[in-house]
């Protein structure tokens, strides 16, 4: 019998090819609702998880801490899995967002000085790591201090810095803002076409500006009136963009209009004023940024006064405030505890016969 003979190539059928399924859209976070968002700093000295927990208690739905001292050269770079994991878990339980965390304040990417200029390099490296673990949205620095060199020359050195710590890291959703300054000294960034520069010669990196009020008034904009915030947003529109600009610190100022000084003061209580606050809280312009307070603490109550201040100035009802999750009592503990309540309906007892 002869052997039937196959072809040596088969039709092509399209249906067979293989087709990789197409990787789900990413994830909105919960926070980019439209809504506005109010935070405040707060501190992480306890534990960086409780810093979520002060914030909400404040009557804020967004916040901003520092990852570590920020007035210390941190040596240890990585945040342990199990605190990144519980501060996540934590953050969404509570709906909070956006975080921002503000880096050290020793950095100077700017710095002439070869020393400096290498620790802060690699501060800044390890800002990015912990901010990447605590799955932060934005991570705010100060540009530097130009020293002896032109605000050129220093605009360049920042922008070399900032690639520099950033090499390597994958930053995926993280954004790097570049605060403006009060023009204290030799600060870079107190003019915005110093920020441009900087941000102009990073065009690989995801980088944007966080606008705080007080150093922008100490800066030399008056934007206490219509006309004045205005002027000064136009202004910030045709050299940046306002489309970067995705953080305001909301602080009142201590020192008068053009003062190159920096000092906040309560919002409502320093030069600038309240009506101030509730036009920039309200400008379409602004809309959909994050409003985070940096003002003093000065006596107990202060951060949920300026909390407050700023909803109301926005003409919104505060963040409703559930109270905090009773934590269990198990073991030695509820014993303990039990000997306390039976103690204390003990001495109660007596008091009554007495």
């Amino acid at each position: 019998m002869a052997e039937e003979q196959h072809p040596s190539t088969l039709p092509f059928d399209a249906a067979d090819e293989y087709r990789p399924e197409p990787p789900p859209p990413p994830e909105i976070p919960a926070w980019k609702d439209g809504s506005l968002r109010i935070g405040i700093h707060t501190s992480i000295a306890k534990d960086v998880s409780a810093a979520l927990d002060t914030a909400y208690g404040l009557g804020a739905n967004a916040l901003q801490i520092f990852s570590a001292s920020p007035l210390m050269w941190t040596i240890a770079t990585r945040i342990p899995p199990a605190d990144a994991e519980r501060f996540r878990a934590r953050r969404r339980e509570l709906g909070l967002g956006p975080l921002v965390i503000h880096g050290n304040y020793l950095i100077n990417l700017a710095s002439q000085d070869p020393v400096l200029r290498a620790r802060s390099v690699q501060a800044f490296h390890v800002e990015i790591v912990r901010a990447l673990a605590l799955g932060a949205d934005f991570l705010v620095t100060h540009p530097g201090s130009a020293g002896a060199r032109g605000m050129a020359d220093a605009a360049a050195a920042a922008a070399q810095g900032l690639r520099q710590a950033a090499r390597g890291s994958s930053l995926g959703e993280l954004q790097i803002l570049l605060e403006n300054t009060a023009g204290q000294g030799n600060s870079l960034g107190s003019r915005f076409g110093e920020l441009k520069a900087v941000l102009d010669a990073c065009p690989d990196l995801p980088l944007g500006v966080c606008l705080d009020t007080a150093h922008w008034f100490a800066a030399g904009w008056d934007i206490r009136s219509a006309d004045g915030l205005e002027s000064a947003l136009q202004h910030i529109d045709k050299t940046i963009g306002l489309d970067r600009v995705f953080v305001l610190h909301m602080n009142d100022s201590k020192t008068a209009l053009g003062s190159r000084v920096d000092r906040h003061e309560h919002i409502g209580k320093g030069k600038i004023g309240s009506a101030a606050f509730g036009r920039i809280l309200n400008h379409p312009l602004l809309a959909g940024r994050a409003f985070i307070l940096e003002t003093p603490l000065d006596k107990p109550g202060d951060d949920r006064r300026n909390v407050a201040a700023l909803w109301k100035l926005a003409g919104r009802e505060a963040m409703p405030v559930r109270p905090p999750a009773k934590k269990k009592t198990t073991g030695a503990k509820r014993s303990r505890a039990g000997k306390r309540t039976a103690k204390a309906r003990v001495r109660a007892r007596r008091k009554v016969k007495g």
